[in-house]
């Protein structure tokens, strides 16, 4: 209990956190009681009534005469059990029950004491999740499907990095055949299809990504409403590339040559890191690219391989290594989904070479290196400044 009264809205806020199973139905409410008892379920109106009438009386006093005043609203009050109550919210209630007999509603003697402490059982609950493997940016959906009180489905829809953290975030509410049939065309939805995962670990992905977040760019303010309820989940839960690494022990012998084909063609990746941590190795191309000794092109192509060699470590440091790995490994989990186990054994494989800083994994970041600084290479190999038909030259114009 609190050692002042509170106010209502803060007084749910407290019931919201003390009872899960209904706090994504108090908290759309905003502590206005007739849009509370219209989200929430019977057994749950009853619920929360009961945890206030005991931890907040006041506010707990509050919601019961506001609900005892429409009869529509009252079902929660009739079925409180005062012997199942402390003395001060025994009070309050009859005053809320008093205020019933008053407008001509029929109030037991007694009521029954078998639905205070606990939510009525939802029916075939709903507790699923689907995710997409990464784009070439790094970037990948989740899909979350909660059951919602009172009836339905409650879609969440997440479009996160781990380098940026949350992009966008949406919430639906929608009826189960409806929401059923939107995670079946996600599923067929190319080319990022998204395959089932678990609920909880596809929470600790969503969780992981926003503790990345820019701080240049904040999360969408939905996402900040419902951060709470998309990311609790325990400290130990595995995300779906964790549980596909534990399924396939990494092939000690593994040759990561397919992997870097992948990368050299755009199949994975690049996924980049930070666009600061590229800065200096551009400059150091482009001073090449403006060099004004005349140098054979042996030369040329011996100092662009130095640059890169240089750009490895600088650009892929453990952090780095350690982001990438985790990458394989929530495509891994993807491609295991979708039938493509050898690739998923050569992605686990990869990302444990790249925390070991095994020298197997030196061509495979080389690729996404390659693949990242690809303007700046063709203009150092060239010899043609930035802005001297670069452009034709560009990815992005090709």
């Amino acid at each position: 209990m609190s050692a002042e009264p509170i106010g209502l809205p803060e007084a749910l806020e407290r019931a919201a956190s003390a009872l899960p199973e209904v706090a994504d139905a108090i908290r759309p409410a905003n502590g206005d009681p007739l849009q509370l008892a219209r989200e929430l379920s019977a057994g749950g109106a009853t619920a929360v009534l009961a945890w206030l009438l005991e931890h907040e009386p006041a506010a707990g006093a509050e919601l019961a005469l506001a609900w005892a005043d429409d009869p529509e609203t009252a079902r929660p009050v009739l079925d409180l059990d005062p012997a199942a109550l402390p003395k001060p919210a025994r009070k309050a209630l009859r005053r809320a029950l008093h205020h019933l007999r008053s407008r001509g509603v029929a109030v037991p003697e007694s009521t029954p004491a078998a639905t205070v402490a606990k939510l009525a059982p939802l029916e075939d609950a709903v507790d699923e999740a689907r995710i997409t493997a990464l784009d070439p940016h790094g970037v990948r959906i989740a899909y979350l499907a909660s059951a919602r009180p009172g009836g339905g489905v409650r879609l969440f829809e997440v479009v996160f990095d781990d380098v940026h953290g949350v992009h966008e975030f949406e919430v639906f509410e929608t009826g189960r055949s409806r929401a059923r049939t939107f995670l079946r065309e996600a599923a067929r939805r190319e080319p990022w299809p998204a395959v089932e995962a678990p609920s909880a670990s596809v929470r600790a992905l969503v969780a992981r990504a926003a503790t990345h977040q820019d701080p240049d760019r904040s999360p969408p303010r939905t996402f900040t409403e419902w951060r709470s309820r998309i990311c609790e989940v325990p400290r130990d839960t595995a995300t779906p590339g964790e549980l596909c690494r534990r399924a396939h022990e990494p092939a000690s012998e593994a040759d990561l040559g397919p992997v870097a084909d992948w990368v050299r063609e755009g199949r994975v990746g690049p996924w980049p890191p930070p666009i600061d941590r590229l800065g200096g190795c551009v400059d150091r191309l482009d001073e090449i690219a403006k060099g004004t000794l005349i140098v054979s092109g042996a030369a040329r192509s011996e100092q662009v391989d130095r640059a890169l060699e240089e750009a490895l470590e600088e650009v892929y440091d453990e952090a780095q290594r350690s982001r990438l790995a985790d990458a394989f490994e929530e495509n891994a989990y993807v491609w295991q989904q979708l039938g493509r186990a050898e690739d998923a054994v050569l992605a686990i494989a990869a990302a444990s070479c790249l925390r070991d800083r095994d020298s197997r994994a030196q061509p495979v970041i080389r690729e996404m290196l390659e693949r990242l600084l690809a303007p700046a290479l063709t203009r150092a190999r060239e010899g043609t400044p930035e802005g001297e038909g670069a452009g034709e030259r560009s990815p992005a114009s090709s």
